[in-house]
Formats: C-alpha cells, sequence, structure tokens
C-alpha cells in the first residue's frame, strides 16, 4: 500500500481523544475512598467498582463484535455515540446516583460505553496508520493509560466531592465525542471486518503462534488492572504504616500516568527492536516488582517513589506490544474474532485476579497479595520464550 497522505491533525485528535474518552475508566476506583467515608464501604468494594467496568466493557465487546456494529456504521459515528453516551452516564452518576447498586448499574454501562470508545479508536487509527501500527498504538494505549489515571488526580485535587470527579470524567468524554465527530474522519485502509463467527475460533485456538502470543497477553492481563486497582490501597496502608501523610490521588495518578510514557517509549523501542523483545523486558520488569513488593514496604518513602513509578510504567508498556504480536500472529481469516474472544478473555482474567486479591485482602497484608499477580508475568514470559523460538520476530 503506497503513503497515505493525511492531515497533521490526525494523530494529536487520536490521542487526545483516547485519552479524554477513557478518563472515566477508573474513576470508581479513584472516589472510593471519599465513598468509603461517605457511604461506609469496606476496602473489599474496589472489586466491585472495578469488575463493574470491566464486566461492562467485556459485554460491550462481545455485542458489538456479534453484531459487527464498527462495520455497520461509521467508527467515527460509533465512537462520538459512545462517548457522548458515556458523558450522560457520567452526569447521572455525579447528580442523581444514591445508592451502591445504582454506582454499580451505571458504571457497568459506563464499561458498555467504554467498548465503542477504546477498540473503536483503535480501528479508527489503524485506518489511518496501517503501516507504523506499533508506534501508533504506543501512543493511543498510552493515552488510555493517562486517562485511566487522570481520576486520581482529579480526586487529590477535590478532595472528598466525588460527584465532581464523576462529573468531570463524564465531561471529558463529552469533550471526545465531540473531537472525534468533528476532526477524524475515517481513514482512507478502514477494514470492513466480519461479524464475530464462533464456528471459526476454532482454527484461532488451533493456530500455535496465536496462542503463544495470547498467552503473553492474558499474564499481563492477570497483572495490569489488579495492579491499577490496588495500588492506592497499598500505599494508603504504607503511609499509615510509617505515619506519614500523603496524598494517594496525586501518587496514584503518577503511578499509574507513568504507564502512558511507558507506552510511548515501548513503541519507540519496538521500531528498532520488534515488540518480542520490549514486550518480554517489561514483562520481566514488572514480574520483578511484583516479587520485591513486601521488602519495599519496609523501605523509606522516595525508594518506595520510585518504585512504583516503575512499576506503573512496566506494567502498562507491553500492552501495545502485546497487541501487535497478537495481530501479527492471528490467522488473517478469522483475525476480527480471534482478536475479540483473545481480549475478552484478557479482561475477564483482570476480573478474575481483582476479585481474588480483594477477597484475600481481609487475610493477607496488601503488600503481600502481589505475590498472586506473580504468575501473570512468569506465563506470559514463557509464552513469548517458546514464541521467540518457533518464528523469527518481525519488526515494525
Amino acid at each position: 500500500m503506497s503513503e497515505i497522505q493525511r492531515p497533521a491533525r490526525i494523530l494529536p485528535l487520536l490521542v487526545l481523544a483516547q485519552f479524554l474518552g477513557t478518563v472515566n475508566w477508573l474513576a470508581g476506583n479513584a472516589i472510593m475512598p471519599a465513598l468509603q467515608k461517605d457511604w461506609g464501604l469496606p476496602d473489599s468494594a474496589v472489586s466491585s467498582l472495578t469488575n463493574s467496568v470491566q464486566l461492562g466493557f467485556i459485554s460491550g465487546a462481545l455485542l458489538f463484535a456479534v453484531i459487527a456494529l464498527a462495520d455497520r456504521i461509521s467508527p467515527r459515528i460509533l465512537f462520538s455515540l459512545c462517548a457522548g453516551s458515556s458523558a450522560l452516564i457520567g452526569y447521572l452518576l455525579g447528580c442523581h446516583t444514591h445508592s451502591y447498586d445504582q454506582l454499580l448499574l451505571l458504571r457497568f454501562l459506563s464499561g458498555v460505553m467504554l467498548a465503542g470508545i477504546y477498540p473503536v479508536g483503535m480501528k479508527l487509527a489503524a485506518s489511518w496508520y496501517p503501516q507504523g501500527l506499533g508506534r501508533a498504538l504506543g501512543y493511543l494505549v498510552g493515552a488510555l493509560v493517562l486517562g485511566s489515571a487522570s481520576p486520581h488526580l482529579l480526586s487529590g485535587v477535590l478532595g472528598d466531592h466525588w460527584q465532581l470527579v464523576i462529573l468531570a470524567s463524564g465531561a471529558a468524554s463529552g469533550i471526545a465525542a465531540l473531537m472525534i465527530l468533528l476532526g477524524v474522519p475515517d481513514g482512507p485502509a478502514l477494514y470492513r471486518g466480519a461479524p464475530l463467527r464462533w464456528h471459526a475460533l476454532s482454527l484461532a485456538l488451533r493456530h500455535r503462534p496465536l496462542r503463544l502470543a495470547a498467552g503473553g497477553y492474558f499474564g499481563h492481563m492477570w497483572e495490569l488492572y489488579a495492579v491499577w486497582a490496588f495500588a492506592p490501597i497499598w500505599l494508603l496502608a504504607w503511609s499509615r504504616e510509617h505515619e506519614t501523610d500523603l496524598n494517594i490521588g496525586l501518587l496514584s495518578f503518577l503511578v499509574l500516568g507513568a504507564g502512558s510514557i511507558g507506552c510511548i517509549i515501548g513503541g519507540k523501542l519496538s521500531v528498532r527492536l520488534g515488540s518480542g523483545p520490549v514486550a518480554r523486558g517489561m514483562l520481566m520488569l514488572s514480574g520483578l516488582c511484583c516479587l520485591l513488593s513486601p521488602l519495599m514496604f519496609a523501605m523509606p518513602f522516595l525508594l518506595v517513589f520510585v518504585f512504583w513509578l516503575l512499576w506503573g510504567l512496566s506494567v502498562s508498556a507491553d500492552s501495545p506490544q502485546l497487541s501487535t504480536l497478537s495481530t501479527q500472529n492471528a490467522p488473517a481469516e478469522v483475525i476480527g474474532s480471534a482478536l475479540t474472544l483473545m481480549n475478552c478473555m484478557g479482561y475477564t482474567l483482570s476480573v478474575l485476579s481483582v476479585a481474588l486479591l480483594s477477597q484475600l485482602l481481609v487475610m493477607i497484608p496488601v503488600h503481600w497479595l502481589p505475590w498472586l499477580l506473580l504468575p501473570g508475568p512468569i506465563l506470559g514470559l514463557w509464552s513469548l520464550a517458546r514464541l521467540r523460538q518457533s518464528q523469527p520476530e518481525p519488526t515494525q
């Protein structure tokens, strides 16, 4: 394919819209301390708040894939509709929610809308950047990570006013809808895929390179959202143990937001090294952080801060490269169905890991819980090592 001529505004608008559209993703986690004060929720409620969105995302992704929604209507229109709906849900959450059950239901619906924001934004990017997709995904996943971290910053600034955090997150989604609707048309390389084909998935499951690439992704997902969900709880426990007053919202934003820098750095490195080495290096670093968590709990704040920045950077930076590896190794005839199933399975694993840590939080000190996440990086590294042995690694 010849080089696509595209306006200079396309990538900046896509990145900014992806950032604003995903601010809502971890808003429930960010307002958890304020909800605990207002509604008397236990620490274990972080599991329900996180997983309500994850389950909504899984449901939305499957629904959109089964009916091929992003192929029936313009991805630009779908992104704008879902981001606008997310803004409306944010308004309902902030102004008309008075019970925990209402909160969980609306957070579930927020997850459904995110299925029309994050993956559809990726599809829009691919329609403009069919070459060098690994680097473009590095920017877009970096924007998602920074967007997911932003509610923690809002919480750190706004304190116990959790309604304002939710309303600001919803407003960000509304702005994202307008940016894509008015500024980013569908690209000339837009791929019109087929609906999700369940009978074709057996071919994908028998395809060994895809199974190995997916193993890396599954290991990453077992760790990722659990780290994001429990970082504020870990830091709060450290501050209490060391009798040090910390701005948990601001620290959580810096930790999670470091992942956006990691995604961008990883995307640039993948151009020279390939996606495999970058993914393996980041999985190794995040696994080491899991292992060192109990030791770091006894360390002074400066070391703890650097440790968590490295963990936040590494736990996210492999994501775009693992997605690229999966795309490169999926059979072309079932690529859409295979990647949809893989993403849903990965997010299901994240639900299970968050639920497991939440259940054990009352029995195991929070700084020991990351040892339960170690199987994720270990599985990921083993799978990627086998993938490397089986075939040469393509570069971007």
